[in-house]
């Protein structure tokens, strides 16, 4: 009997849209969140989602202009 688990879709964060996030001069890690306090090669949302197997918690929206 083989039992299919099925999880709760996974809420999609857009670094881009986020306060924290920003670009650093370093090539090898150009991505910066500076809520968690890391650099990256990938967005970190993704990063996060890859290692925690949850969406970023410190995603907080910009400000609108």
């Amino acid at each position: 009997n083989a039992e299919v688990r099925r999880t709760a879709p996974v809420e999609v964060v857009s670094c881009w849209n986020c306060k924290s996030f920003s670009i650093s001069w370093d090539y090898a890690f150009p991505y910066v969140c500076r809520a968690i306090g890391f650099k990256s090669k990938r967005l970190p949302s993704e990063e996060v989602l890859f290692t925690s197997k949850i969406a970023c918690r410190s995603f907080e929206a910009k400000n609108k202009k």
